[in-house]
């Protein structure tokens, strides 16, 4: 029984930062899009900052956007964005 225990409890520390690590997915109408500073805003409020050579698909005021994004610290890192048509 200790056993199982044991090896139940590794394997929960072992998963537990993976998971954290995920992306998250959020989807929204794009309130502001800044080519300059490199951010998206959506219609939410929150504002997600774009990679460094992020290819633009053609972001307008109004578009919906599913928005893929990691958090680092309180910002919010967009990794992907596609325009849902």
């Amino acid at each position: 029984m200790r056993v199982l225990l044991s090896n139940l409890a590794i394997v929960t520390v072992l998963t537990t930062p993976a998971l954290a690590l995920a992306a998250q997915t959020a989807t929204g109408t794009v309130k502001d899009y800044n080519k300059a500073s490199m951010s998206l805003t959506l219609s939410d409020g929150i504002t997600y900052q774009l990679p460094k050579g992020f290819h633009e698909p053609g972001l307008k005021t109004g578009e919906k956007v599913s928005v893929s994004f990691d958090m680092s610290g309180k910002k919010h890192e967009a990794k992907s964005v596609k325009l849902l048509r």
